[in-house]
């Protein structure tokens, strides 16, 4: 493993840095102490710092001193989640219903190790940007960065992105060509019949009957509409209806998400959910409202940059280390939203088991969104010596 010994130094200072942000977590789009931390420490080293981009968004960006090239956006997201921690070691959260569950505190203190590397150290031809846009969880900050003029004012030939994950070996990376994450969307669909006596069920038109319906149909879509090699997802995660025993209700409706890998398959899915729920509904004397949202696209790697990527962390870290052939996962990011506007690639990079928390922790699993997570502080000399190697390399293509 070729990790940078100047990275391996700051670490602990980086480290402090990281440690701090999980102790203050922060909202979508409401990360100011965050941004702030992060823009006195890009100033603090000297290199151009613009604040405010999709609100609480900041950008660090280094011209290399050898001239005009190219130029590549590294990208790290900030925001926590609604999640009381479990943990209760010196570094938990503080901010009670909050916490960093998802490792953006490491992500973003990877990207802060880069950029302290090349504050000192700008004998390279071109540009690097670094993006720490807030927002990941639910609010799509990457896109609203890009509608504030992100690739504008810092234009990238090229963006790079990188998520912790548990369960790959610490050390190790794993990433694949094409579809890496899937999109996320979420629907309501409400149905309304006719309130009634519980007793007396024939005097309505009972929307429970229907929407136990419409559960087990919507399934349909799946086994019976979708061809078997498209990987899709359909799961009901909400049923609301009525208040009392004795009362069938006037409504009832359910809520979920469906998850694909292409844009096709969407289209799809969201076509047939419209019609089986507008037809079950009318069958039972029903009527259906459907609202269905597309969130983020899916997070699709293009071939070149993914391949390029690859080649630099096995360079890094060893053939044997690197999973060229990871997976894709019916997880998210809004990353994807600029994989659609700039070619690059996006990387998982191994959080271990959970063996590198301190005592303290929380009973576990360390799992991504669990309240017992914590980030691999060891990961922030590897994950820094990756996006040093691979800016560097990039650049002097």
């Amino acid at each position: 493993m070729r990790i940078l010994p100047e990275l391996l130094e700051s670490q602990l200072e980086i480290q402090t840095i990281r440690r701090d942000i999980h102790t203050h977590p922060e909202l979508k789009f409401e990360e100011f102490r965050t941004s702030d931390v992060i823009a006195k420490q890009l100033k603090s080293w000297g290199i151009a710092t613009h604040i405010g981009l999709g609100k609480t968004g900041v950008v660090g960006s280094i011209e290399g001193a050898l001239g005009k090239g190219k130029s590549i956006g590294l990208r790290a997201d900030i925001d926590a989640l609604p999640l009381a921690e479990h943990n209760i070691f010196s570094h938990a959260s503080i901010n009670e219903g909050r916490m960093h569950a998802c490792g953006h505190d490491g992500h973003t203190a990877m990207l802060l190790s880069a950029a302290q590397y090349f504050s000192t150290r700008r004998n390279f031809k071109g540009s690097i940007h670094f993006i720490f846009q807030p927002a990941e969880e639910g609010g799509g900050g990457a896109r609203v960065m890009m509608e504030d003029g992100l690739f504008d004012l810092f234009p990238c030939d090229a963006v790079f992105g990188m998520h912790n994950w548990p369960g790959i070996k610490e050390g190790y990376f794993g990433v694949t060509a094409g579809p890496m994450m899937a999109s996320s969307n979420e629907f309501k669909i409400t149905l309304t019949g006719k309130g009634a006596h519980a007793a007396l069920p024939h005097h309505g038109a009972d929307p429970i009957y229907a929407v136990n319906q419409l559960i087990s149909s919507l399934q349909s879509i799946i086994t019976r509409n979708k061809s078997p090699i498209d990987h899709a997802v359909l799961s009901i995660t909400q049923v609301h209806a009525g208040f009392a025993t004795n009362v069938i209700p006037d409504d009832a409706w359910i809520g979920g998400t469906i998850r694909t890998f292409t844009t096709p398959v969407l289209d799809l899915l969201e076509k047939r959910l419209i019609k089986i729920s507008h037809s079950i509904a009318s069958a039972f004397d029903c009527v259906a409202d459907i609202q269905f949202h597309r969130n983020y696209p899916p997070l699709i790697n293009h071939v070149n940059e993914t391949q390029f990527a690859v080649q630099v962390l096995e360079d890094l870290v060893g053939k044997e280390c690197v999973n060229s052939s990871t997976e894709p996962t019916m997880g998210s990011e809004d990353f994807a939203f600029m994989l659609e506007k700039k070619p690059g690639c996006y990387v998982f990079i191994g959080n271990g088991d959970g063996d590198h928390r301190s005592i303290g922790h929380g009973m576990g699993p360390c799992h991504l969104h669990n309240p017992s997570y914590d980030f691999n502080d060891r990961l922030i000399p590897i994950g820094a010596s990756y996006w040093v190697t691979l800016a560097r390399k990039y650049l002097s293509t």
